[in-house]
């Protein structure tokens, strides 16, 4: 009913309306701004532009970039001033990287999501088994598998461990078994 009534109001005196939109006067545009379209070839610095600059490449080829990975800047002695003077050779990047893995305590057997078998992994980094095996471990016996213990074994922060303990529950599997020991069969009717 509303639809009705509203449709009449819309509809009323419609032709009228429409004319005296269409004869009332457009308002006009604004003027556009003119534009200057000069062209290369017109400026007067085209040339200097486009052409080298000696000088500046001089001084462009004068510098020298370079650039250090953080790894490698955290294993140089921290109370030097000089980082410059003491750059790392690759065989000591090596080292050093060799020195910030720790040994895999577990993993899951078989290849795992199609990955290969990790022999070491990153300090304060954890594998997929290791995490389940620490959470486990903490969720059957809190006492022996405290986060002080759990962040040593694994070489992980403190901070992080405790917000992995409380953020992070495995899951539990419960079979629950039949309330009778003879099993059901389907009797024919």
């Amino acid at each position: 009913m509303g639809a009705r009534i509203a449709r009449v109001f819309r509809n009323f005196n419609l032709e009228n309306r429409v004319h005296r939109e269409i004869s009332r006067e457009k308002p006009i545009s604004a003027p556009q701004h003119p534009v200057n379209t000069a062209t290369s070839a017109e400026l007067p610095n085209a040339e200097a532009m486009s052409g080298k600059n000696e000088p500046l490449l001089k001084l462009l080829q004068s510098v020298y970039v370079e650039s250090t990975d953080p790894a490698a800047a955290a294993h140089i002695s921290p109370n030097s001033q000089n980082i410059h003077h003491q750059t790392a050779t690759p065989t000591e990047m090596v080292q050093g990287e060799q020195s910030q893995r720790r040994p895999l305590k577990f993993h899951l057997p078989g290849s795992i999501y199609g990955l290969e078998d990790l022999k070491d992994v990153p300090k304060g980094k954890l594998t997929i088994g290791e995490a389940l095996k620490a959470l486990s471990s903490h969720q059957r016996e809190p006492k022996i598998g405290t986060a002080e213990k759990i962040a040593q074994d694994y070489c992980l922060d403190l901070k992080d461990t405790k917000a992995l303990l409380e953020f992070f529950i495995p899951f539990q599997v419960h079979i629950i078994p039949p309330k009778s020991e003879k099993p059901r069969q389907i009797k024919s009717s």
